[in-house]
């Protein structure tokens, strides 16, 4: 259990006590500075521990907001200060100057918790301030400051502001407009009966695969029925953040959970949707795959291109700015939002279709809606890299290198290549990532299948995938390299599954790139939970993205078509037990041993 010492003389008729105790704080009081330091000295260094002056008045949010944030070592509000384990040493250290100091006494006009803090920022510890708005903290020097800071908290409904705190501020038109007005309430009632985020992700999860199963019966009630269920799931979806907000119930489990999860549930309802086209006579594994992918590369496209640029120096340009003076212009904003085709209205609209329409209809809106968004959204990007002169990091390399998942063909041949792409202009990278990119799938597409030639393409690929790679992607345009990686190889796949023309292959293929795609996406959340890439071994057990690209194309010359089909189950069942396997004990270990704790905020809006 937390500990809260509470500092000074107690001021008669005040709940600091009580509310201390509601938010899990065991309570010790303390008269001053000397007395403080004792009992901060028997606080077990693995449980979080707070200072509060006795004389705080303030909203329960605010001290919930202060104290109980989870992801922050070090946090603190007017008369209130807070660390977790990993920062105990330096509260200590502060804690020990104030008293060796002789300021800290119950009758000193300034806060002791206050002065804790100023003694921490000196140090230079990152002390994490939420953002109160108009919610109340303060430490009154007299029973009329007292009496006025009351009445400020009179005047504030502490539990609106909660609720209208619990949505993103930015977000979806969808989202904004249609599900969060109603699902923040669904968040309360979640947290008052003790359910968790991650409880909620599940059940999104749950019935996102029921809704799966519905669209898989090929049945008009079936389809009607889908519609409704994703509909359900996501307004869970958006729940289960707002839960986390509303409850600040964050953890590196949770994160990865609602990340991973949202994919899994897009994605296993792409195949039910086909499952139920085929129940009807229509095959579209080949759309369903095709969304997919498409899909996936333009989240890599953002992953990427956030990742080369975010702690970027000199990281300005025009077409930025103007882009910073749209959203002064209140319908431009949402607009904008709306043309990128975030998840809130891509899956309001993959449910109406479904209801509505077929499957293949559906499909071809997805593809065409994410189509236009993607080129929407690269072109501004490719813009901003363009006109932009900055300086991109080290760091920022290596989170590229990471994306771009190469594996030891590409390394071995890079390692020759090094001195040769030095000489070569900056353009090169993503110029030679594209044009290798291009070939095999243009050769796997052009070709018959079984033919020599889509192996030719695919050796071609190993080497301008090496001279991609072969010096640090800190060009302008870098951060399109893993973006072309991920279309090269999900669309030889495609290309190849299609050209086999038999039965069960594109099912197959859709099987191997989820795999796949599913070892991108936890390359993503590692990095974006500062936890590094995933470790080498996996890597090269799982090949690489271009010798995934070289097996592939072997195997379409070596085998017949019924071969090929049988060889990409095996090949997805494979890869889909390494990564599974290997990602679950990273995540579950990290959550046991107190790795920080983040929210990931889903896709931007």
């Amino acid at each position: 259990m937390p500990t809260a010492i509470l500092t000074g003389q107690p001021v008669p008729g005040s709940s600091i006590e009580s509310e201390l105790r509601s938010l899990g704080f065991d309570v010790h009081l303390a008269l001053g500075a000397a007395d403080t330091e004792t009992l901060l000295a028997r606080v077990p260094g693995e449980e979080r521990v707070a200072v509060v002056d006795a004389r705080f008045v303030g909203h329960p949010h605010a001290l919930r907001l202060g104290l109980t944030d989870p992801r922050f070592p070090l946090a603190a509000i007017p008369g209130a200060v807070t660390a977790q384990p990993a920062a105990r040493q330096a509260l200590t250290r502060a804690m020990a100057r104030e008293n060796s100091a002789g300021g800290g006494t119950a009758l000193a006009v300034d806060s002791l918790a206050d002065r804790i803090t100023a003694a921490l920022d000196a140090d230079g510890a990152d002390v994490h301030r939420p953002e109160l708005g108009s919610l109340v903290a303060a430490v009154p020097a007299d029973p009329q400051a007292r009496n006025e800071a009351r009445q400020a908290v009179a005047a504030v409904d502490d539990e609106a502001v909660r609720l209208k705190s619990a949505v993103k501020a930015r977000d979806g038109f969808v989202t904004t407009f249609f599900i969060s007005p109603y699902s923040r309430y669904i968040a309360r009632w979640c947290a008052r009966r003790g359910l968790t985020p991650n409880q909620v992700t599940t059940a999104s999860l749950i019935t996102a695969l029921i809704a799966a199963g519905c669209a898989a019966t090929g049945t008009r009630g079936g389809f009607v029925a889908a519609g409704v269920l994703l509909i359900a799931s996501f307004v869970l979806d958006c729940t289960d953040g707002q839960l986390a907000r509303y409850s600040l119930q964050y953890s590196t489990l949770g994160a990865w959970l609602d990340a991973t999860f949202d994919r899994a549930k897009e994605y296993a309802y792409y195949a039910g949707l086909a499952l139920g086209a085929a129940r009807g006579g229509d095959d579209v594994w080949a759309l369903a795959l095709g969304a997919m992918v498409l899909q996936t590369c333009r989240h890599v496209v953002d992953f990427s291109f956030n990742e080369a640029n975010h702690d970027a120096s000199a990281n300005t340009s025009p077409t930025a700015a103007l882009s910073d003076k749209l959203d002064s212009v209140g319908w431009t904003v949402w607009v904008r939002r709306m043309i990128v085709l975030p998840i809130g209205e891509r899956w309001a609209m993959i449910a109406v279709l479904t209801a509505l329409t077929t499957p293949r209809i559906t499909f071809y809106a997805l593809l065409i809606g994410c189509a236009f968004s993607a080129t929407y959204t690269t072109a501004g990007r490719v813009l901003r890299s363009l006109t932009r002169r900055a300086t991109r990091t080290d760091r920022a390399a290596k989170a590229l290198a990471d994306l771009a998942d190469s594996g030891p063909l590409a390394e071995a041949v890079a390692k020759g290549l090094r001195s040769t792409a030095r000489r070569l202009p900056g353009f090169t990278a993503p110029a030679v990532a594209l044009l290798g990119g291009a070939a095999v799938v243009a050769t796997a597409a052009l070709t018959g299948f079984g033919g020599p030639w889509p192996l030719v393409a695919a050796l071609v690929y190993v080497l301008t995938s090496a001279l991609a790679v072969a010096r640090p992607l800190k060009g302008a345009l870098d951060w399109l390299v893993p973006p072309f990686f991920r279309a090269a190889e999900y669309l030889t796949v495609l290309v190849l599954a299609a050209k086999a023309d038999v039965n069960g292959a594109l099912p197959a293929a859709f099987g191997l790139v989820a795999a796949v795609a599913y070892h991108h996406y936890d390359t993503v959340y590692r990095i974006r939970g500062d936890a590094g890439a995933p470790p080498q071994w996996l890597v090269r057990t799982i090949g690489g993205h271009e010798g995934r690209t070289l097996v592939i194309c072997v195997l379409a010359v070596l085998l017949t078509a019924t071969q090929f089909k049988l060889a990409l189950t095996v090949l997805a069942v494979a890869v889909a037990l390494v990564v599974l396997l290997e990602s679950i004990r990273f995540w579950v270990a990290a959550h046991k041993v107190g790795a920080p704790a983040v929210h990931d905020e889903g896709e931007p809006a």
